[in-house]
């Protein structure tokens, strides 16, 4: 079967499967409720966060099959080699993202369209920067081998890389977009698949799917790039840690300034408003810039 289709058939058993498998999670966690008071929180999230984690669950564990059926367990075709400075493309990607978005912070509240929230003791400031931390690491290596290792370096097998790009990156946005939403109805072994069209409909931030979506269509393609031009994931790891880092932490870090428009400085969130779409132009518009001197210099020395 040719990558592409079992891309497809992944992708298939990844949203099936988890809007399948979510009703039965979700009435194990309700019986479990009656017995075990440390699951009542679990338990009260709607049935659609147990789609969310079913289909994340399922991306996860039918990872390996799917690249084992597609000849891309090696390390090199992972982009996980420990060629070509793994750690200095990691520091370098890190420092890239993580300045990138304290930037687009830092503009926010020096304009007036945050507040720094400094309210916090130093035991909780040690908790948000933790957490944050340990959220960067995971949600940056996770992420990085689904859409970059597996679904950019699976179309790149079929298109031409600039294709693999732009259709990766817009499946990259798409996904942030599934969003929790309310169910009324009796939960029954359909509820997930009822639901799925629904996980799509909450927009981020009151502009709706704009400038939330092109900016993530931004951070998919500067990642995708990043991982074409260097041959490994390290860098798209490390800028990627470098976003999730500000982006966990500023919900925590700041709050809404009264009269700022969140059409460009967002909300929370951040990313939905202009002003991080400008910023990411700015660094994809760099990283393109690199690779092109990068490839020039070793067309030289050959």
């Amino acid at each position: 079967m040719r990558p592409i289709c079992l891309l497809a058939v992944y992708l298939a058993a990844v949203f099936g499967g988890g809007a399948l498998l979510a009703p039965w999670l979700y009435q194990l966690t309700q019986w479990g409720a009656q017995h075990w008071t440390a699951l009542d929180g679990l338990a009260e999230n709607p049935i659609s966060r147990f789609v969310l984690r079913a289909i994340l669950g399922l991306a996860v564990v039918l990872l390996w099959p799917l690249l084992q059926r597609c000849g891309m367990l090696r390390a090199r075709e992972m982009g996980l080699s420990n060629t070509g400075r793994p750690l200095r493309n990691l520091a370098a990607g890190f420092g890239i993202g993580f300045g990138s978005l304290a930037g687009a912070a830092g503009l926010a509240i020096l304009c007036g369209g945050r507040t720094a929230n400094l309210s916090h003791s130093q035991a909780e400031m040690f908790h948000i920067l933790a957490g944050a931390t340990v959220t960067a690491i995971v949600v940056a290596v996770l992420e990085e081998l689904i859409f970059r290792g597996a679904l950019f370096g699976i179309l790149r097998k079929t298109l031409a890389w600039p294709a693999a790009l732009a259709v990766s990156s817009a499946v990259y946005a798409s996904v942030h977009f599934l969003q929790k939403a309310p169910t009324t109805q009796p939960i029954d072994w359909l509820s997930g698949i009822r639901l799925l069209p629904e996980l799509f409909r909450v927009p981020l931030g009151e502009s709706g799917l704009a400038p939330a979506f092109f900016t993530l269509l931004l951070a998919g393609a500067i990642l995708a790039l990043a991982y074409q031009r260097t041959g490994t994931l390290f860098m798209s790891i490390g800028l990627h840690a470098g976003w999730i880092f500000w982006l966990t932490a500023y919900r925590s870090l700041t709050r809404e300034a009264p009269g700022a428009s969140p059409l460009i400085w967002g909300s929370d969130k951040l990313i939905d408003g202009w002003l991080p779409f400008f910023i990411l132009a700015v660094v994809l518009a760099g990283v393109w810039r690199a690779g092109r001197l990068a490839s020039g210099a070793n067309s030289r020395q050959r």
